[in-house]
């Protein structure tokens, strides 16, 4: 038993490590990003996903996005999502020669840095021992998008003790997301500090 629980806990770390190293190897000025979907003048800082309303686990991701010194909050910020949907499947859609993930959504910031996201808690692929994930990039005004780690949750049964002090040394435990129960749906807060412009570099 403890030798299948290591086994998931390395599967489930290796996941997320390597989707961690992938996303910083992405190009920073990446054009083809799916960020550039939606015209920027069409975004406000509240947004829902494609079937919301439909969805039995309805989440409402909310946070306050701060500039790279972790106080100042960032304005006009673009924070796009996109996940798999509630059996950990990711819906993949056509618009002419485009194939893009249909759950997925976009909010820009406030003048204080805030965000809404009224999304659905994903399922986990436990075919390949996957885990429960959200998939965000992030563009400031000046710059070009990024990826940001993704976020996890905190009932997410892969993720398991061994697993989490793992990612307490190598990454940021805030990405893991606890959602409470309020007014009949799930809210999770996520504030996020952004990349400073030697780490970019670095990307």
């Amino acid at each position: 038993m403890k030798n299948l629980i290591s086994f998931f806990c390395i599967v489930c770390f290796s996941s997320v490590f390597n989707s961690a190293v992938a996303q910083e190897s992405n190009s920073i000025l990446d054009f083809n990003s799916p960020i550039y979907d939606r015209a920027e003048d069409q975004l406000h800082n509240i947004d829902t996903i494609p079937d919301y309303r439909s969805k039995t686990n309805k989440l409402k991701l909310t946070g306050i996005i701060y500039q790279s010194d972790g106080v100042t909050p960032a304005k006009d910020i673009i924070l796009f999502i996109e996940q798999p949907d509630e059996d950990g499947d990711f819906d993949l859609r056509n618009t002419g020669d485009a194939r893009y993930v249909f759950h997925r959504s976009w909010v820009k910031t406030d003048a204080d840095g805030r965000y809404t996201l009224y999304t659905f808690v994903p399922g986990g692929d436990r075919r390949f021992n996957q885990l429960q994930q959200i998939f965000p990039i992030v563009k400031e005004p000046t710059k070009g998008p990024y990826e940001l780690e993704t976020f996890l949750f905190d009932e997410d049964p892969l993720l398991t003790k061994t697993c989490r002090k793992r990612m307490a040394k190598k990454g940021d435990t805030t990405r893991i997301l606890k959602p409470k129960t309020e007014d009949g749906i799930l809210v999770a807060e996520r504030n996020i500090t952004l990349k400073a412009d030697e780490v970019l570099a670095n990307l």
